[in-house]
């Protein structure tokens, strides 16, 4: 009889943990789903929640936890601005002693751990598009140094755990990713304007509009994830996962009132600080080692987080 893989998953309740999830008890995995439901929802679980390889347990990453697993995949912390800037303190600690609690876990179990680290890591850009091997331009004591040194001294100590004690580790870099199970509160770009858009709202851009993002919907981020995970344990990343499709901010907006066929007007508003001016991955290493790149088109994705709020939201 064939085992059946544990798999622990962080901020497993949160937007991408929650598809993982799903993905991961589809692939045959017994999945034990850790969230202290600060960003996270039981509502983004509920299919899953009666499931016999299913578990959730309500638990903060801060604060060491004991399982027998063999494969972690370390995604708790707040990911949006508004959340991640509510309390500062709370959020770097999340990234650096989540990071050290899950990685105790792997060097006691043998096990497997990928680190879901972020575009902001490269900070405001001075290369672009963005490649694997540059180091990053990032204000250490911004507004957002929170999160992305948070998660750069994450990055720091997976590499350090895999030096020093063998652990098996993966590194992903996750550029702007959407869909369904996002939460419509978070100030991302793309809820903030799809929900502003079916109010008839104006649409708010930060800044002139011309600054540039890529974005992935969440189903081409799992399949990149998974397929990490499942990579000879000599590749270990990091590696960028997103659509090297790019947009400016005013584009964005134009094709979410165009599919909404919205009434909306866009208004223009300061850039928050630190707001890096171009994202764009490089993801040739990805489609080398992974044999992966984003499969959906950015209308298509739209298409669905529209229909996902219309229904959710009553819009």
């Amino acid at each position: 009889m064939t085992k059946i893989k544990r798999v622990l998953v962080s901020g497993g309740a949160g937007f991408i943990g929650s598809h993982l999830c799903k993905r991961l008890i589809d692939d045959g995995c017994y999945v034990i789903c850790l969230d202290n439901l600060f960003t996270g929802s039981k509502r983004n679980i509920a299919s899953l929640m009666n499931h016999p390889n299913f578990e959730f347990v309500e638990h903060d990453v801060t604060i060491p936890y004991e399982v027998d697993v063999d494969e972690i995949y370390n995604l708790a912390c707040p990911a949006s601005p508004i959340h991640y800037q509510y309390d500062p303190i709370k959020t770097i600690k999340t990234s650096f002693l989540g990071a050290l609690h899950m990685l105790g876990i792997a060097k006691r179990c043998n096990a497997k751990i990928l680190q879901a680290s972020t575009s902001e890591v490269y900070g405001d850009p001075e290369v672009h598009p963005q490649m694997e091997s540059y180091w990053g331009n990032v204000n250490p004591v911004g507004y957002r140094s929170c999160y992305d040194e948070g998660k750069r001294c994450a990055e720091t100590l997976f590499m350090d755990y895999h030096r020093q004690h063998g652990i098996r580790i993966k590194v992903v870099r996750i550029f702007n990713t959407y869909g369904p199970n996002m939460l419509p509160n978070d100030g991302r770009v793309i809820s903030n304007f799809v929900l502003q858009a079916l109010r008839n709202e104006d649409i708010t851009i930060y800044g002139t509009g011309d600054q540039t993002r890529s974005f992935q919907y969440v189903d081409d981020l799992i399949e990149g994830m998974v397929k990490m995970m499942a990579t000879e344990d000599d590749f270990i990343g990091p590696v960028n996962l997103g659509n090297p499709r790019e947009f400016t901010i005013r584009q964005l907006a134009q094709k979410v009132i165009e599919q909404t066929g919205s009434s909306s007007k866009l208004i223009y508003k300061p850039l928050p600080h630190d707001d890096p001016q171009q994202r764009r991955p490089n993801i040739a290493l990805a489609q080398e080692k992974l044999v992966w790149q984003p499969l959906v088109p950015l209308e298509i994705g739209l298409e669905r987080i529209i229909a996902y709020f219309r229904e959710t939201e009553g819009l």
